[in-house]
């Protein structure tokens, strides 16, 4: 093998039949009887053969597991990083502000994943000298920051082969790139925290309640009816001996969420915190209903995500704004148009429509009683 320092063998897998596989040469180079390291997993793979065409190369391999798409073959004694969280320099492109813990799609030369910023260490100042502290990043700005995927992905730092470390983030809703940037290195802590297998699952909590674990996220406008309608909906599912257990948007911030605020990233940061107690309730096999504005589609389709097939139902409690506006019970709208409160979802914050919830409930012309005996419908349940 002939290789530099500056070029560890590094090439992507595109297909393979067992006997051979076509692959994209990403760095460094390699020639028949090289012992090489397929990653994720770590199999060995012997090289038999060797015919490169450009970037692409066709390999003769020899190994005991089968090659997938996507997996990269390294050397044994030159290996890259694998890891889910790492520290990046990041250039802002997007014409919306940067938020942390919003989901982006995370796109390298080895994977191609969903992922978010969880720090913003600080911004960088023009001259690239001075390190700012900042709470976002705008159009032109950049900045170092921590970054989490939703898995592993193998890379090398920028400064061993900037090949695996240089990656682009792109919106998820208009898939319009809005950042690009380079890993400097992975964060220890990722490597030390590890997932705990547990004897007791999901389905054995859920078997012993007699039900399938559901979340029903009500969504809609403010004084739209979601909480009202959830509360129903918890009661009746209570009566029909179902384990419920409802988080209401106000009430979590009295306590889980009372430090954030109602700017775009806390609201972002809002929503990822119910999540991840969503998916608590669910492992414990509860049916759980949240009831949060949640106007972002993208935060929505993140908490999808971390559920199971057919477990996240979105319930959009469509409501005329100027019907939530008369109801107005908090008072809420009428300071928004004096200008008293600010970043109110309807107003100066916007609330991005469901594209196709699973449920619609038009309140409009649907009596509380109505919408939830729809939601228990779709449920299957009769109660």
């Amino acid at each position: 093998m002939t290789t530099s320092k500056s070029e560890p063998v590094r090439i992507r897998i595109e297909s393979s039949d067992g006997d051979s596989a076509i692959g994209t040469v990403l760095s460094g180079s390699v020639v028949a009887g090289d012992d090489l390291t397929a990653l994720p997993g770590g199999a060995p793979v012997s090289i038999t053969g060797v015919k490169v065409a450009g970037a692409q190369i066709e390999l003769g391999i020899k190994s005991e597991e089968e090659l997938q798409s996507g997996q990269i073959l390294v050397s044994k004694i030159d290996r890259p990083e694998v890891t889910d969280q790492f520290e990046a320099n990041m250039h802002w492109v997007g014409e919306d502000p940067m938020l942390p813990g919003r989901q982006y799609e995370f796109r390298s030369a080895t994977a191609c994943v969903d992922g978010s910023i969880t720090r913003l260490k600080f911004l960088f100042a023009r001259d690239d000298t001075d390190q700012l502290a900042a709470s976002t990043l705008h159009k032109g700005e950049q900045g170092r920051v921590n970054l989490a995927l939703s898995r592993e992905i193998v890379f090398d730092p920028f400064d061993v082969n900037p090949a695996t470390a240089r990656f682009e983030l792109f919106d998820t809703e208009s898939n319009a790139q809005v950042a690009k940037g380079a890993i400097l290195h992975g964060l220890r802590r990722a490597s030390n925290v590890h997932w705990q297998a547990m004897s007791v699952n999901k389905e054995a909590r859920a078997n012993l309640k007699g039900q399938t674990p559901k979340v029903l996220w009500f969504t809609g406008l403010s004084a739209s009816g979601k909480s009202t309608i959830a509360n129903v909906v918890e009661k009746r599912l209570l009566a029909a001996g179902k384990h419920a257990y409802l988080l209401d948007g106000d009430n979590i911030r009295h306590g889980l969420n009372k430090d954030l605020g109602f700017t775009e990233a806390d609201r972002v940061e809002n929503i990822r915190r119910v999540s991840e107690t969503a998916r608590l309730m669910i492992d414990a096999g509860l049916i759980v209903l949240t009831s949060f504005i949640s106007p972002f589609r993208s935060e929505r389709e993140m908490a999808r995500s971390m559920f199971g097939d057919d477990e996240f139902v979105e319930i959009f409690v469509d409501t005329p704004i100027e019907l939530c506006e008369q109801r107005d019970p908090k008072g809420l709208y009428k300071k928004a148009r004096s200008g008293t409160i600010k970043n109110f979802t309807g107003f100066d914050s916007p609330y991005e429509e469901p594209k196709n919830p699973e449920l619609r409930l038009a309140t409009a012309d649907l009596e509380v009683e109505e919408a939830a005996s729809k939601v228990l419908s779709y449920l299957g349940i009769d109660a």
